[in-house]
Order: structure tokens, then C-alpha cells, then sequence
């Protein structure tokens, strides 16, 4: 069995996802606040960079799509963080950590699994920047304003993010391009 969340009011919903196969499209009707959503059964977004995996060698060869300029306020450390198509998950990198995209500090305001920004191709091919919170414990802050644990926020090139005592800001190879 498994358990799947409403995204309007967080609901728990489950169902036997043996009886799919990969690669469905399930659609729920919230039996609390009758919201429909659809989910996809088996897929998942290839895997990003990882903390076990930080110290320079490549699993395969990803286009990074941008990048996040990590400035921390309290300890002045600068650091690129690359952002690749599907969901980046960003937090502080310890052994083992979770996050597909850490950041190397000793700020202990950003947890390790702090925020994750999903990455998607348009029509066009343009990378589109989804941000939303862990949750966190300090929260996730996008242009001094908190988002909620539901919220989900398309940013662009030069979004101020900040996690606890960390500022980081959103560079798009698209914005990169234009500038050359």
C-alpha cells in the first residue's frame, strides 16, 4: 500500500500501487476537500549530484540548467551549487546526507534537507525554476518573504533565496546565454 498526501490540505490518501504499472497516471479526488490531482505511479526524476558522490567524481554526464550562488552572511564562504532537470533538493551536506544539491557550510540554521527547487523544460526547451520549502525548520525564505510548507513558487534568474544565515542566488544558463 501506499500513501500519497492531498496538495491543498494534506490529507492522507491510500492505495494499492501493485496494481499499476510504471509509468501511470492515477487521478485522486480528495475526500476531505474534494480536490483532484494526478500522480504518476513508479517514476522518478534521475538522480542529481549527491553528497556521496561530491568529491568530484561524475556518475554521468547531466547539463546543468543553472546554478546557485551560495553567499553565507555569517561566514562569508562563496560556492556554486549546479541545478539539474528534475527535483533539487537542497540542504547542508553531512555523510549521507539526502540532498541531490549540498551545500558545504556550518551554518546550523539550514538543515539538510532545507528546500528543493524542481527543475522542468518548456515547450520552448527553457528551464522553469520551482521553489518550495523542505519543510524546514527556520524556513525558506524568497525575496525576504516566508513560503508556507504547500507553497510552490516559479522563480527567475536573480531570485534572492535565503536558508537561516544563507543567501543563495538563482543563475539560469538561458540568462548566461543572453549575456555572451
Amino acid at each position: 500500500m501506499k500513501r500519497i498526501r492531498c496538495p491543498k490540505c494534506d490529507e492522507a490518501i491510500v492505495f494499492d500501487e501493485t496494481k499499476y504499472k510504471a509509468g501511470d497516471t492515477l487521478v485522486f479526488e480528495c475526500p476531505e476537500c474534494r480536490k483532484q490531482f494526478k500522480v504518476r505511479i513508479g517514476v522518478k526524476a534521475a538522480p542529481a549530484k549527491t553528497a556521496e558522490n561530491m568529491d568530484g567524481e561524475e556518475e554521468e554526464h547531466r547539463e546543468e540548467l543553472g546554478h546557485l550562488v551560495v553567499i553565507e552572511n555569517a561566514f562569508h564562504f562563496r560556492q556554486e551549487v549546479p541545478l539539474y532537470e528534475g527535483e533539487n533538493t537542497i540542504g547542508r551536506f553531512v555523510r549521507g546526507t539526502q540532498a541531490t544539491a549540498p551545500i558545504k557550510t556550518v551554518d546550523p540554521s539550514v538543515d539538510t534537507t532545507h528546500c528543493r527547487i524542481n527543475v522542468t523544460l518548456d515547450k520552448m526547451g527553457k528551464a522553469v525554476f520551482v521553489l518550495s520549502d523542505g519543510p524546514s525548520g527556520t524556513g525558506t525564505f524568497l525575496m525576504n518573504e516566508l513560503l508556507g510548507n504547500r507553497d510552490r513558487v516559479r522563480i527567475e534568474d536573480g531570485a534572492i533565496i535565503t536558508l537561516g544565515a544563507t543567501t543563495m542566488i538563482l543563475r539560469t544558463k538561458d540568462n548566461e546565454e543572453e549575456e555572451e
